[in-house]
């Protein structure tokens, strides 16, 4: 089950609410679980099995550690657990990859293939698995306190907010709130307005620029046009970015619905003016999960300038295998590695000395480069797809196809897009605040009403015509089905 579905929004969410206010706090834990266990196993319960599993070895484990704290069979028992859990996204996620690659090997020596029975890849096992880890982790290192609840480490790995598009959630950021959170009227109305903005990202923003970028990278290379080719990848970066930016925002919307406050995921990544900063804005819980348990353990940039950009390879290697189980990941990760490490080499340094809109341009050609990789399905349609982009090819090509999107529907969504991939609303924000802070008493009351008022019929308005487009379009893709 997904978030921008009719079955969720007006069947699974409007129970799951009404059910958690109407039950005294005491049993909210365990409806809550219950109801994160129907939305998972929605798709299948075989593979929530394979998450019940998961809960119990981190739950056993974590007593482990905290049964051996200071000694060495605390070290050995977080060793087991991440070890436990690296096997499983290893089975579930890369076996088929792992024997693809190995039988591709043993054809060249002319060996037969081995032979095994495809292995479908459980929806966010590396969210899930990751957050897992993060606990044990955490654990050993004495940052949190063993949770001896079962039931409660359960909902902190099956919570459904956020257990198949992220944000990945620390346990030492929600701990608190397993126990004791406020589900008071002015969380649940912040949650609806940012679970609203979410959906709008994604059904009327990434749905519709999904569109153009997967008939473009379903065209063959050779039939692609220069100009199709841009406008397919340029699509692709908004889609992937409202797309997970909208998911996180109504992850994190509907947490707050119940009283739980999760961290920002993104931060307007296509503002900034370095690959540096594009990853300190783009996917915040996972660059800053690889910092904490990786590239810090490996000695981040302690250890001499050669060993930090070893570090920042393997970092960035695992990163692009982490989000699916493909060369093209793994290049892409490595693209990204390539120009942190050429950063601090010294053409960040040269990048501050540029005309600001030259940064931005720099940051965006190499994040747009590297989302070929990305999209494309394999590395020959990649390396095919940018040879489009950069060998000239007459528009006359693909000029039907890009008719159809010469409408003002696709020039309203696309300005819409371009503009929310900026600060522009959040600093038009600011500046109506800052005026309403010199209006008089009365007429203070009068904007305040107004503004409510309008809020109140843009969700409405949203609500409506998101339902609208959901029915009359079956087309809702879902991206995180390799993560």
């Amino acid at each position: 089950m997904v978030f921008s579905t009719l079955l969720f929004l007006f069947l699974f969410l409007p129970a799951v609410i009404i059910g958690n206010f109407v039950l005294p706090f005491r049993y909210r834990n365990y409806f809550l679980l219950l109801a994160s266990f129907v939305f998972f196993a929605w798709g299948g319960v075989s593979y929530s099995l394979l998450l019940v599993v998961s809960v119990l070895i981190n739950y056993t484990i974590g007593l482990l550690i905290h049964k051996y704290r200071g000694r060495k069979g605390a070290k050995i028992a977080v060793g087991i657990g991440v070890s436990l859990n690296l096997l499983i996204i290893v089975v579930f996620k890369y076996a088929n990859f792992i024997f693809e690659n190995i039988n591709f090997i043993r054809a060249d020596l002319n060996y037969d293939p081995i032979h095994l029975e495809k292995i479908l890849l459980p929806i966010g096992i590396s969210f899930y698995t990751f957050q897992a880890m993060s606990y044990l982790i955490d654990l050993y290192r004495g940052q949190v306190t063993v949770q001896k609840k079962l039931t409660d480490l359960a909902l902190y790995i099956f919570l459904f907010p956020q257990l198949i598009a992220g944000p990945i959630i620390r346990y030492h950021d929600i701990a608190n709130q397993i126990r004791n959170r406020e589900n008071n009227l002015d969380n649940f109305v912040s949650g609806i307005r940012r679970f609203i903005l979410g959906l709008a990202k994604k059904v009327f923003i990434a749905n519709q620029m999904a569109v153009i970028a997967d008939q473009a990278f379903s065209i063959p290379p050779e039939g692609l046009s220069t100009a199709f080719a841009w406008m397919g990848v340029i699509a692709y970066s908004l889609q992937i970015y409202f797309d997970f930016s909208g998911y996180s925002d109504m992850a994190i919307g509907l947490g707050r619905m119940f009283g739980f406050r999760f961290l920002e995921n993104f931060n307007f990544p296509y503002i900034a003016r370095s690959i540096k900063e594009f990853w300190r804005r783009w996917h915040i819980s996972l660059s800053s999960w690889f910092r904490d348990y990786l590239y810090i353990p490996l000695g981040g940039n302690r250890k001499g300038v050669g060993r930090t950009y070893l570090n920042l390879f393997i970092v960035f290697f695992l990163t692009g295998l982490w989000h699916g189980a493909s060369w093209n990941f793994v290049i892409w990760g490595l693209f990204h590695g390539l120009f942190l490490v050429l950063e601090r080499i010294g053409l960040g340094n040269l990048l501050l000395k540029t005309w600001k809109p030259f940064q931005h341009l720099y940051t965006l050609f190499i994040v747009l480069i590297s989302w070929v990789f990305f999209r494309a399905d394999t590395l020959p349609s990649a390396l095919g797809y940018l040879k489009a982009m950069f060998v000239f090819k007459p528009i006359t090509m693909n000029l039907d196809l890009i008719s159809e999107y010469d409408n003002v529907l696709y020039y309203i969504i696309g300005a819409v897009a371009i503009l929310s991939s900026s600060t522009i609303w959040v600093d038009t924000g600011k500046v109506l605040a800052e005026m309403q802070k010199k209006l008089s008493p009365v007429a203070n009351i009068i904007y305040v009403n107004i503004g409510f008022i309008f809020e109140l019929l843009s969700i409405i308005a949203v609500l409506v015509f998101t339902t609208f487009f959901l029915v009359s379009n079956s087309y809702n893709p879902f991206i995180y089905f390799r993560f």
